[in-house]
């Protein structure tokens, strides 16, 4: 396999590795897959050709994670496969050519857009100011312009996005897209459907606590047990009242389990009982009803066993009047 690098032939000179590999890549790539990177880097210089087998042990590095390493670099844009090896793609080059986008004439959407636009560019500039210390990778620029428009999402929302995934210390692309998608199928757009879902998340932690410290759950809930009560409060709509009515039936149990409780709560909802008052009415009826069951299941048992005491002193009766005859 042979690797190289334009107009990077200088047997003695420095390895080069632009800024923009840090601002863009380095938060993102896997620490193994960094060594492959930058040893390369390093011997592309010189035109060297290396196997991956002596790569592997060069680096100490498992062969696999050599494959999976050099996969991702070519799927991230870092090197490019040719028939007889890989060349270092130039990150400044290719930066500029997806940066440079001629615009000859301005549309009339353009023209309309351009308040708008001002009010993005100083959301990004912020962005840039406070998150990254104002040297945002040119792709961060075309990624929230992107988001702006997938998502519908305000600037205060758009500054909120990056200020939750910073203070999380996870301000990578792959992270801070996922926390966009839940807060989209969310339907959070404006500061204000943003306020409303924290308010429910914070509602839905209080919950979380208290059912986790009434079922005993002292190590914390399970992630599934976590689904439970999100879809209990979420999608049922029910309030710790109607709850509560499921956790006292647990005392009626030996090993309650979460499965138990969610199967009582889906009962309800499919009965479409919403409130404490009318899941406690259909209780009461539920208890009456199982009542009445078993009393005529009593009086039922109880003309089965004289009609037995009957029939069996019939053919007593019989044995002894044969008897008799004799």
């Amino acid at each position: 396999m042979k690797l190289e690098q334009k107009d990077k032939s200088l047997l003695f000179s420095e390895t080069m590795i632009p800024d923009i590999f840090f601002s863009e890549h380095l938060p993102d790539i896997p620490g193994d897959f960094l060594k492959i990177y930058l040893y390369i880097a390093f011997l592309s210089k010189y035109d060297k050709e290396i196997k991956l087998n002596d790569l592997s042990k060069k680096l100490n590095i498992p062969l696999k994670t050599i494959n999976d390493g050099f996969k991702y670099l070519e799927e991230n844009n870092l090197i490019l496969k040719k028939a007889n090896g890989y060349i270092i793609i130039d990150l400044q080059e290719t930066s500029l050519r997806n940066l440079y986008t001629p615009n000859l004439t301005m549309s009339k959407e353009k023209i309309e857009q351009n308040s708008k636009n001002q009010s993005r560019a100083k959301a990004i500039d912020h962005i840039n100011n406070m998150y990254f210390q104002g040297i945002m990778g040119p792709s961060w620029y075309s990624d929230i312009d992107l988001w702006f428009k997938k998502y519908e999402f305000d600037e205060q929302v758009m500054i909120a996005l990056f200020d939750y995934c910073y203070n999380k210390s996870a301000l990578h692309k792959n992270y801070v897209k996922t926390v966009a998608e839940a807060w989209s199928l969310n339907q959070i757009k404006t500061w204000s459907d943003l306020e409303i879902y924290y308010q429910k998340q914070e509602n839905l932690n209080k919950f979380k606590k208290l059912i986790s410290k009434k079922m005993g759950k002292y190590n914390g809930l399970t992630q599934y047990e976590e689904a439970y009560i999100e879809n209990w409060v979420v999608n049922f709509g029910y309030d710790m009242s109607v709850i509560e009515l499921a956790l006292k039936r647990t005392t009626l149990k030996q090993n309650p389990t979460f499965e138990y409780i969610n199967n009582l709560i889906t009962d309800w909802h499919d009965r479409n009982l919403k409130t404490a008052q009318e899941v406690s009415a259909f209780l009461e009826e539920r208890k009456k009803q199982e009542k009445s069951v078993k009393e005529l299941k009593t009086k039922v048992n109880k003309i089965s066993y004289k009609q037995r005491n009957y029939d069996n002193l019939d053919f007593l009766y019989a044995n002894n009047t044969d008897n008799k005859e004799d």
